[in-house]
């Protein structure tokens, strides 16, 4: 039973990860401290104290948020090829696509 509760938790950690995604640095924050407060929430409970795991998630979380650019990270097929071209990439990051 045990086993479901984690696989449940993974899988619900997976999906906020995946729609957490913001396209400026304070959205990103916001939503890399949920993401990583529920992780270290999860990870938290398995070792016995959520409430630590999610702090130390939400301020981990936050700062990888914060710092990473979607304009900058290669995450494989480029964004601006099904949003807007290369003037929507250029309108949004502020230069050309590379």
């Amino acid at each position: 039973m045990r086993f479901y509760n984690i696989a449940a938790a993974a899988a619900l950690v997976g999906t906020l990860a995946l729609a957490g995604c913001g396209t400026d640095p304070g959205d990103r924050a916001l939503s890399g401290a949920g993401i990583g407060a529920a992780g270290g929430a999860v990870v938290g409970a398995m070792t016995g104290n959520p409430a630590t795991g999610a702090a130390i998630g939400a301020g981990v979380g936050a700062v990888v948020g914060a710092a990473t650019d979607p304009c900058t990270l290669d995450l494989g097929d480029p964004f601006w090829k099904k949003n807007g071209g290369e003037r929507g990439y250029e309108r949004r990051c502020g230069h050309p696509p590379p």
